[in-house]
């Protein structure tokens, strides 16, 4: 059975795989977009990076320009915006499509019917949650802030699981 650090997804800079260097961390799977209403969540998700980071835990971010043209620019648009704007460090993935015929592999397996939250991404600042083994273990729509109490609780839960 496949899990999430089974897929790949290059690095925004080119300069490797993103999801690899992740392998057993608790990650938090987001497609972003740099023009969106939710855009300010940014600044949210880099908190959690932060605040959990040394517990084991990562925010990824993948690019995604399908809803609303809200991601128009190149990668190095996308990371200057989200370093200068957000103070972004966690990491990015070059952009991709997250629903269709192109759809990434990855977001593939996070909406498909065997992970438990099927269905397509409704819009940007979708989030997935991944425990430390590569499992899907929650899915938030985009008003879900990152400093809601339940997506932190959940965070926690699977911190807390980790051996």
């Amino acid at each position: 059975m496949k899990t999430f650090f089974d897929f790949s997804a290059p690095k925004i800079d080119g300069s490797g795989d993103a999801i690899a260097g992740l392998a057993g961390k608790t990650v938090l799977a987001v497609n972003v977009a740099s023009e969106c209403g939710y855009t300010p969540q940014y600044a949210g998700l880099e908190r959690l990076h932060e605040a959990f980071g040394e517990r084991g835990f990562a925010v990824l971010g993948f690019p995604c320009n399908q809803f609303g043209a809200q991601e128009p620019g190149t990668e190095e648009e996308i990371q200057t915006f989200c370093s200068v704007n957000y103070g972004v460090e966690f990491p990015l993935t070059r952009k991709i499509e997250v629903n269709g015929a192109k759809r990434h592999p990855v977001f593939a397996w996070l909406t498909g019917e065997g992970q438990g939250f099927p269905g397509d991404v409704k819009w940007n600042f979708e989030k997935f949650l991944v425990d430390a083994d590569g499992r899907l273990i929650g899915r938030y729509g985009s008003r879900i802030k990152p400093d809601d109490v339940r997506l932190q609780a959940d965070i926690c839960k699977a911190l807390d699981a980790r051996p």
